[in-house]
């Protein structure tokens, strides 16, 4: 049984419709990706935990493959650059402009940013250098991403979450928004970066988005400068600080204003594959529309469980990573009225 199969018979008891499945390709569709680095090679660990010497990744980006072998001749041909180097990290935005980090075990110095600064100019990318509490970034250290189908312009860092799949992204967007139906305003939780955040807010009086990441905050921060966004309100809260907002709590980072200065019709949760916690559920049981977006459907349908009082409206499963056990859901549950 595929894991197609595994989550529609699991999902079964809660959803009878056909649920829509959305592919991907298989090769050249991941954006972001990470290596160690040992013995003049990229590296990664198998299943078993065993580390595997490469020169190149399939799934990853055209443009990522193209640049791999390059960089890693370059960096092997430069004394100063890969002594200590442990890591090596791509990101690729959607005009194919590549931001590359390189982790070190040693300080940093003037001589080796140099060195960066000028094999950034020769392979037309950026380049993030870090080592223990230092940082140099050939740039500001951020990517942007302009999609071009949503009219909206993101931002990400080495440390902030991105969504890796280059051809769902959009696609999941557009799902959510078309969810929505009647709407107020928008509590969402997980914000990220703002990947929902920034397009749904043109369909929602006001947004509240809340991320406990300082890196994407920031990220978050500066796209809705940039793109002058006044409906957007953001906060650097814990779920468990969400939830005491809810009792009555007061946050400097809120500029004190409080839950019931919205008039929330839907919240959106895009959780880790540990799914909802407690709190959490505890929080969205107070909406009548609940947006789910999730990366596991085993804590997904654990989740559906504990709310009892909703069904399943709508779902659609995507294909994120290919290959593996992995798949994305996109979803909305609505409140039973006569439970």
């Amino acid at each position: 049984m595929n894991k197609f199969s595994k989550a529609i018979e699991l999902l079964k008891n809660h959803y009878i419709d056909n649920i829509h499945i959305n592919l991907s390709p298989v090769y050249g569709y991941r954006s972001r990706v990470e290596f160690g680095y040992k013995n003049n090679f990229y590296t990664m660990f198998d299943e078993n935990g065993n580390i595997k010497f490469i020169s190149n990744l399939r799934i990853a980006r055209p443009s990522i493959q193209l640049l791999m072998p390059e960089l890693l001749k370059k960096i092997n041909s430069n004394k100063l650059l890969r002594t200590k180097l442990f890591q090596i990290n791509f990101r690729c935005n959607n005009q194919n402009h590549i931001l590359v980090s390189l982790v070190y075990h040693k300080k940093l110095c003037s001589k080796i940013e140099n060195q960066a600064l000028k094999l950034s100019k020769v392979l037309k990318i950026d380049i993030n250098l870090r080592s223990k509490n230092k940082f140099f970034s050939t740039c500001d250290g951020m990517l942007d991403d302009y999609i071009e189908s949503l009219g909206v312009r993101l931002y990400q860092t080495d440390q902030s979450f991105y969504q890796p799949n280059h051809y769902h992204m959009p696609k999941m967007i557009n799902k959510t928004i078309s969810l929505l139906g009647k709407t107020d305003d928008l509590l969402e939780l997980y914000c990220g970066s703002g990947t929902f955040t920034l397009p749904l807010s043109k369909y929602f009086d006001h947004v509240f988005a809340t991320e406990n990441n300082r890196q994407s905050i920031k990220c978050l921060s500066r796209s809705i400068e940039e793109s002058n966004i006044k409906n957007i309100s953001y906060s650097r809260l814990s779920a468990e600080e969400v939830a005491e907002a809810f009792e009555g709590r007061l946050f400097r980072r809120m500029n004190y204003k409080t839950i019931k200065d919205y008039n929330f019709s839907h919240v959106l949760v895009d959780p880790p594959r540990s799914g909802l916690t407690a709190n959490v559920i505890d929080i969205i049981k107070k909406f009548n529309n609940i947006i789910y977006i999730s990366c596991d459907y085993i804590t997904y349908e654990r989740d559906i469980k504990l709310l009892k009082n909703f069904k399943i409206k709508e779902i659609e499963i995507f294909d994120q990573f290919p290959n593996t056990r992995h798949l994305e859901i996109v979803s909305l549950l609505t409140y039973r009225k006569n439970t």
